[in-house]
């Protein structure tokens, strides 16, 4: 071995191990990568930052900008309850939904395809009064199964697509990926639809067990006047139990007792922690004549209070409703407090609870630092609501839908995103040029706001796709991709071209259930185009190999975003993923190896 052939392969193991870690987000660890290989001299430095230019990130960056315009302007909401039937039965429900999954995945973000349809699956789960995990996995996989289908799918695909446009033999057709994707994609959902499902664990009966909603954790204040005034713990206490709450903390002069003594006599300006249901909040307050949350003013809500600063009183005489939501990966206020936001003075709401994984709360609700899948149980105005859900990127788990559609933006999204697919498909345009003039029309018609499209954009996704394409450049220009493919290939595989195509399926696949996807197959493909080089095969079948390899991780919840989405919501724990996770991958290497020889011949 070579000194920079060292050198990368190195980089390419502590990149991985970070991954892996998952101490530090990927987009810096890949970034890390770069900048190391650049001080090395493995990428000179006028080439370092070409790949944020890539046609593979800008379509990536456009891809997720108009899908957040379908799902803005309700285009997607239109069509899920359209299509979705009220009254079949479970089979054929969950069959539905997850071929809708599948559908809308192939032809938007399928993150965001899964954020759309969440919300219905655990209404399916209610109805049918099953675990929403067996409803939840199972959609999750559908909406993965079908952003392989596509070019703009999954970002693997559009990275596979990109290597094979660097090989002189031009970049993959918009459906060049359908013939074996959709073959592949219908098996999984026939399987899941009929018995996947049942091979989830069953963790709890009914959808309010997932975050244990049933006993949110919730700060009322003590005003001026209250009839708890005077009042000792255990008499305001015994109070409350009639209402089926119970007070569990008090904050006192900013200092919270988990334990407080029963005696202690309550006192105005007092912060009662109370475990009550949600939808009996307003019966507790109200017998007691608390406040719900630390009141800038006594008597006064924060939304009022807002009102009142403002010099705006309409906000006031808004209707306050509560709404459940939950926190998707990557949202900005993952590692912030309601505190840090200004959550009560920016946006006029009240976090009245938090839930995480089944645990209730241990720290001040106003401090307390978010994680993804956290459920924020939030009140406020409609409106309010919705602008705060669409900014941070929050999902609705109540039936009530919080987006406020509009059916001529939702038309005009439609319009939009299918007169680019079709410059994609038919040639018209290249797929970056095709996706970013949809994206100049959605904002120029207003149907996404110019500040949200860069809102809209996964940044993390993009910088690790323009980090790592340098990268990867590195593998092949200093012969490690040829070395990793000689050892994978020709020692493993034993110079067998179907046992090499089966072999680099399997190990692309596992290496994305443990790390990012767009990753995976950033690092697989030189792999894979050396290794058709060596074995003197088409290196299509290779890269189209490394494509569903990257696409489909099943077997944990940090394989991919859809996965990780549904932990919370799903009552689900990292062991449940390969129940059902492991029959999918097999399933899918069953099918889709030969499905690869047949449409995509060695």
């Amino acid at each position: 071995m070579t000194t920079p052939q060292i050198q990368i392969l190195g980089i390419l193991l502590l990149t991985m191990g970070f991954f892996l870690w998952g101490r530090w987000r990927h987009d810096l660890v890949a970034l890390a990568s770069l900048l190391a290989c650049t001080v090395l001299g493995l990428v000179s430095a006028d080439k370092a930052f070409l790949g944020f230019g890539h046609p593979a990130v800008i379509t990536v960056a456009s891809v997720l900008i108009l899908s957040k315009g379908l799902q803005d302007s309700g285009a997607v909401d239109r069509l899920a309850h359209r299509v979705l039937p009220s009254d079949m039965g479970f089979v054929g429900g969950i069959a539905v939904l997850t071929a809708l999954g599948a559908v809308l995945s192939a032809f938007m973000n399928n993150v965001g395809a899964m954020a759309l349809l969440l919300p219905l699956g655990l209404q399916m789960a209610d109805r049918f009064d099953l675990p929403p995990g067996r409803v939840l996995m199972p959609l999750s996989f559908g909406t993965i199964l079908g952003g392989m289908t596509t070019l703009i799918g999954t970002p693997p695909n559009l990275i596979v697509s990109g290597f094979r446009a660097e090989t002189g033999a031009g970049a993959f057709a918009m459906f060049d990926f359908t013939p074996v994707g959709a073959v592949v994609a219908i098996a999984g959902l026939v399987f899941v639809s009929l018995l996947g499902w049942r091979l989830v664990p069953e963790r709890q009966k009914k959808i309010g067990e997932d975050f244990d909603s049933g006993n949110y954790l919730a700060e009322a204040q003590v005003r001026e006047g209250s009839k708890a005034i005077g009042k000792t713990l255990k008499q305001a206490e015994a109070v409350l139990e009639k209402q089926g709450a119970q007070i569990v903390g008090l904050v006192r002069d900013g200092t919270r007792m988990h334990a407080p003594n029963p005696r202690r006599v309550v006192r105005s300006g007092d912060i009662l922690i109370i475990e009550s249901e949600p939808d009996q909040l307003s019966k507790t307050l109200s017998v007691l004549e608390l406040d719900m949350g630390d009141k800038t003013d006594p008597g006064k809500s924060r939304t009022e209070a807002k009102a009142d600063q403002s010099g705006d009183r309409k906000q006031s005489a808004e209707p306050v409703v509560l709404q459940e939501l939950v926190l998707m990966p990557g949202s900005a206020l993952v590692g912030r407090s309601p505190n840090g936001i200004r959550l009560d003075v920016r946006h006029g709401l009240n976090l009245l609870a938090v839930s995480r994984e089944g645990q209730r709360a241990i720290s001040r609700l106003r401090t307390m630092r978010f994680k993804a899948g956290d459920l924020l149980l939030l009140q406020g105005p409609p409106e309010a609501l919705a602008g705060f859900a669409g900014t941070y990127n929050l999902v609705p788990l109540a039936s009530r839908d919080i987006r406020l559609p509009s059916p001529g933006k939702a038309l005009g999204a439609s319009a939009i995103m299918a007169l680019a697919i079709a410059a994609t498909a038919f040639g018209w345009l290249s797929a970056a040029v095709s996706f970013a003039l949809g994206v100049l029309a959605m904002g120029v018609t207003g149907i996404i706001a110019p500040r949200n499209l860069y809102r809209a954009v996964d940044w993390p996704v993009v910088v690790l796709l323009a980090a790592l394409i340098p990268v990867a450049g590195a593998m092949a220009s200093t012969g490690t991709a040829d070395l990793l493919a000689d050892a994978l290939l020709n020692q493993v595989a034993q110079g067998a071209p179907v046992v090499a195509l089966a072999l680099l399926l399997v190990v692309t696949m596992t290496l994305s259930d443990f790390m990012n996807n767009a990753a995976t197959a950033a690092v697989m493909c030189p792999i894979a185009i050396s290794g058709a080089a060596q074995l003197g095969v088409n290196p299509e079948p290779f890269l189209m190999a490394v494509a569903i390899g990257a696409s489909c991780a099943f077997l944990t919840p940090i394989g991919h975003q859809n996965n990780t989405l549904i932990l919370g919501p799903g009552g689900l724990k990292f062991g449940d993923y390969w129940r059902l996770g492991l029959p999918m991958e097999i399933i899918v290497v069953a099918v889709s190896v030969p499905m690869l020889l047949v449409i995509w011949p060695l």
